[in-house]
């Protein structure tokens, strides 16, 4: 084949490829990711699945691919630590929020089945909640982490288990595109400063901890689609405006096999007092 063709091809099929919800299903032998060792969906899972939560809402859901799993491996039951097997529950108030309308279309199709509501609602916006309604706030990969907002509906005992896309994360791919990048502490999204605002906000930290994991990229195709749907590790990101970049990419992939660059993921489980 014509590498001048395998190239737009490639672009093509990036450029082509939906953008909606969290379903990553597409990179299937195109890109990979490690997983964090702590299992964000069945840390999830277990804390939905807790007899004290009546009610959860999951912000910024994305498709609500995430919180429908944690919610599907809670109503299958839940092995609790002394190896006995706990009955599957869903609490009786369940909901989500989400700031994109196309996926908020994918979130409420997908919490039907548990009987969810989904509501739209920009991430640095006042949640639609009464103060203290839930006892359970999940937040995978928030774009922001509202601290106040949530300190405000977690009920007393309460809890928010967030994984968060820590300072840092995909760097090499940031940097292939954009040049050298500092990383301080200043960033928002330093565990430093995640901490820090979970305390202001007035809530416990339980748990914090960071990993980074590896991200493989085997075409060009999938770096385009990743950086149309995770828009904020190249911002402005086009084809048009970054095709030199790319056919660089290309061929160093074509060279090497694959482009290699590493997620960094936070882990926080705060509580309210």
């Amino acid at each position: 084949m014509d590498p001048s063709r395998r190239f737009d091809e490639l672009i093509a099929e990036g450029e082509a490829a939906p953008i909606e919800g969290w379903d990553f299903s597409w990179f299937a032998g195109r890109a990979t990711e490690e997983r964090p060792s702590w299992g964000y969906s069945a840390l999830a899972a277990e804390r939905i699945a807790d007899p004290a939560v009546a009610a959860v809402v999951d912000l910024q859901t994305g498709g609500g691919e995430v919180f429908a799993e944690a919610l599907a491996r809670a109503s299958a039951g839940i092995d609790g630590p002394d190896g006995v097997r706990r009955p599957g529950r869903i609490p009786p108030t369940v909901w989500a929020t989400e700031g994109w309308p196309p996926n908020l279309a994918l979130a409420r199709r997908a919490l039907e089945l548990f009987r969810g509501e989904a509501v739209l609602v920009d991430e640095r916006a006042r949640l639609p909640f009464t103060d203290g309604l839930f006892d359970l706030v999940l937040s995978r990969h928030p774009a922001f982490t509202n601290w106040p907002e949530i300190a405000r509906v977690l009920a007393p005992g309460g809890t928010y288990l967030s994984q968060q896309v820590a300072a840092g994360s995909n760097r090499e791919l940031y940097e292939f595109f954009l040049g050298p990048h500092p990383v301080g502490e200043n960033d928002e999204r330093s565990l430093a400063n995640l901490v820090t605002g979970a305390r202001a906000a007035g809530l416990s930290v339980v748990d914090a901890v960071q990993e980074a994991t590896r991200v493989e990229f085997f075409d060009v195709g999938a770096v385009v689609h990743f950086l149309r749907k995770v828009l904020w590790t190249v911002p402005d990101f086009s084809v048009e405006r970054y095709r030199g970049k790319l056919e660089e990419l290309h061929r160093i992939i074509e060279a090497e096999g694959s482009f290699v660059c590493h997620s960094r993921r936070a882990l926080v489980e705060a509580r309210r007092s």
